[in-house]
């Protein structure tokens, strides 16, 4: 790796005689050498229900673990952040002041925005610059209007003009920025996200316990995640849906939904739970069940498959990158099509002995890994 030597100084000089007569003489210097310092942006770790927490938490660790005293890190933070790194690296906090200006704008070599709703805004800094960009979902999901889709995209465009890396958590997403913004070409790098073995705590029970065999899902109780259409999985069986996260109104869509299946009964929506309930549901759930159709990576897909579970997912965006030939697919969201697609899914996992193999594929997702990749683009960035 190159060094580089940001600061000289003298300390003790001793003074060499290379020629008296012609008063030639030396003087040692000793050089000190100063660590290039890196911003790393986690202020979208306000809320802990959410997939920027998750994300920043678990890149944050792993950096800091892979870093191995290279870099001079800090991290930028909200206040209210529930997790700040076990306080094992520098931390600069948030101030709304900051959408105005930032302080010692050339402090860092380099500052990486860690996804594309920073609050930190690229313009106001100094240095090398990377963006991850973790999806363009208002493209597709049709829930904004034309005026607002173009105001989002337009806002993105400044900070990609802005940045000198991008970063993206899947070739989907890839795609996305190059039809969207042609002018990012040649700056557009993929690195994927890991996904954490989540561990079951002995003897622990989760805060609703189902008392049938159930299905699982995860995430932002939202349109976007597209639950309305689970409850036709429970006919003709006596599962259980669980549906866990932060509730929208969108709860009552779904509910309507599984109330004209009449499967009403059958259908828990938790709220927000705990990382131990979380793992719980993945180890004992029948099949976990996706139906997104917007998503930059879908990290709840290869949290489930760590457990050696079926899954199933939409063939929206991102998730058939992400879940490859080790998931199955709702081609379709007609109740017919998606209970022949789930029996068939769940009889060719049994019959096939698959579990070895979801679990072999959840296993290429690292946080380690994905962590030495940044690190590595950090080096290209400052030219080490």
């Amino acid at each position: 790796m190159k060094i580089n030597y940001h600061k000289i100084f003298i300390i003790c000089p001793k003074i060499i005689c290379l020629d008296k007569k012609a008063n030639i003489y030396s003087i040692n210097t000793y050089y000190i050498v100063s660590k290039p310092s890196i911003l790393l942006t986690f202020d979208s770790m306000k809320y802990p229900n959410s997939g920027f927490f998750s994300f920043g938490k678990s890149l944050g660790d792993a950096i800091l673990t892979q870093n191995k005293a290279r870099y001079k890190l800090y991290y930028y933070v909200h206040k209210r952040s529930t997790y700040l790194f076990n306080r094992k690296v520098s931390l600069v906090y948030l101030s709304k002041l900051h959408k105005l200006f930032f302080p010692e704008p050339n402090r860092f070599e380099l500052i990486h925005f860690t996804d594309q709703y920073c609050r930190l805004k690229p313009q106001k800094v100094k240095g090398k610059k990377i963006l991850t960009i973790h999806d363009i979902n208002p493209v597709h999901e049709q829930s904004k209007s034309p005026q607002k889709i173009e105001k989002h995209l337009k806002k993105l465009r400044g900070y990609i003009n802005a940045c000198d890396k991008i970063v993206t958590i899947s070739h989907f997403v890839a795609k996305d920025i190059l039809k969207y913004f042609p002018e990012a070409e040649g700056k557009v790098n993929v690195i994927y996200n890991g996904a954490d073995q989540l561990q079951v705590v002995e003897g622990h029970t989760p805060k609703y316990q189902p008392k049938k065999a159930f299905l699982y899902t995860i995430g932002f109780v939202a349109p976007k995640k597209n639950f309305h259409v689970l409850p036709p999985l429970l006919v003709g069986n006596d599962y259980e849906l669980i549906i866990a996260g932060v509730e929208t109104p969108y709860k009552s869509v779904i509910m309507a939904e599984a109330k004209k299946f009449g499967v009403a009964d059958r259908v828990k929506i938790t709220g927000p739970i705990s990382e131990e309930d979380k793992a719980w549901y993945y180890k004992n759930c029948e099949a976990f069940v996706f139906p997104s159709i917007a998503e930059g990576f879908g990290l709840p897909v290869i949290e489930a498959m760590h457990f050696g579970k079926p899954v199933f997912l939409s063939t929206h965006t991102s998730l058939p990158e992400i879940g490859g030939d080790a998931a199955f697919y709702f081609d379709s969201f007609e109740p017919e099509a998606m209970q022949s697609a789930f029996v068939k899914g769940m009889e060719t996992f049994k019959t096939n002995n698959m579990q070895q193999k979801v679990i072999a594929h959840a296993m290429q997702f690292d946080w380690q890994e994905t962590a030495r990749q940044y690190l590595k683009l950090y080096d290209e960035c400052l030219g080490l």
